[in-house]
């Protein structure tokens, strides 16, 4: 899953523009270093944190059937 797609489905971002803005900002740090790339694929344990927020990234989410 992409960075910007996490944030988004964690809720820790309002809409993909903000999450967009956020990352570019500087503001979002994966494994404790700042991640400027959006599209940045995250594995599986990655910690992602923001706002002092931090969840860990644990595979893609189910498939909606």
């Amino acid at each position: 899953m992409k960075l910007d797609q996490f944030l988004k489905y964690q809720g820790l971002v309002g809409t993909g523009g903000e999450a967009k803005l956020r990352i570019q900002r500087g503001d979002v740090q994966v494994n404790g270093n700042i991640e400027t790339r959006r599209g940045r694929q995250l594995a599986l344990g990655d910690a992602v944190t923001i706002n002092g927020h931090e969840v860990l990234f644990m595979g893609e989410r189910p498939a909606d059937h």
